[in-house]
């Protein structure tokens, strides 16, 4: 695999760690965004907040300086606020769409820059599972996520002949701090919807996120990868 420049948001824990760890060790130049926390060791850590489009540019600024031009763009960052639709407030709404949705409109959008004049890029957002089947008390988070799929494929139609691809990888329930806080009923009552009888790891996400990535995944371009254990199938 040709050795690219990457960055990837929200890479201070859980599957965007696991993301940067897997760049790291295939020997790329490796990035993460932060809010609070640190990146696996090896990558260049730089604080940033994918609402506000001054502080990703500035994020930019720093990777281009230390590491040149981004080549692959993982849009990783991602909050919840589940309740249930009624108890919903506009802040919970709002809040997550534009951490989740908008904060990878903004760091694409940034990406693309670079990408256009290489004419070269690996745009992979990271999805959900919920965004294809729905999840009660995650209106907000279900919205986010399946608004990806329509913005990876709007990238594809307008960059796909600049050599740039946009694809969407949607992990199911993934053994991370996340899933940890859910009680033991709950999980039981997910892990009973799994045909594969067990959660994911964060690396089996982030080799998927690394073969798109890489020369062999250059046709593909506006696919939604699923890494679920096959809880989404048909979806």
């Amino acid at each position: 695999m040709t050795a690219r420049t990457v960055l990837v948001t929200g890479g201070n824990r859980g599957i965007g760690y696991a993301i940067a760890e897997e760049f790291i060790a295939a020997g790329h130049r490796v990035a993460v965004t932060a809010r609070t926390g640190e990146g696996p060791e090896g990558a260049l850590i730089v604080h940033a907040d994918v609402r506000d489009a001054h502080s990703v540019d500035h994020a930019f600024k720093a990777v281009e300086k230390a590491l040149g031009p981004v080549e692959v763009v993982v849009a990783n960052a991602g909050i919840t606020r589940d309740t249930l639709l009624l108890r919903m407030t506009e802040e919970d709404f709002d809040s997550v769409v534009t951490t989740n949705l908008g904060g990878a409109f903004r760091v694409v959008k940034r990406a693309s820059k670079g990408m256009l004049k290489a004419r070269f890029g690996r745009v992979i957002l990271i999805g959900s599972v919920v965004g294809l089947l729905g999840s009660a008390g995650q209106a907000n988070y279900a919205s986010s996520k399946a608004a990806l799929i329509g913005f990876a494929r709007a990238v594809t139609r307008e960059l796909g002949a600049r050599g740039i691809t946009a694809n969407v990888v949607t992990p199911g329930f993934v053994e991370t701090d996340m899933i940890a806080s859910v009680p033991k009923a709950t999980m039981e009552d997910y892990l009973s919807r799994v045909p594969a009888g067990r959660f994911g790891t964060p690396r089996e996400v982030a080799q998927a996120v690394l073969w798109l990535a890489s020369d062999q995944a250059a046709y593909v371009n506006g696919a939604v990868i699923p890494v679920d254990g096959g809880l989404g199938m048909g979806h």
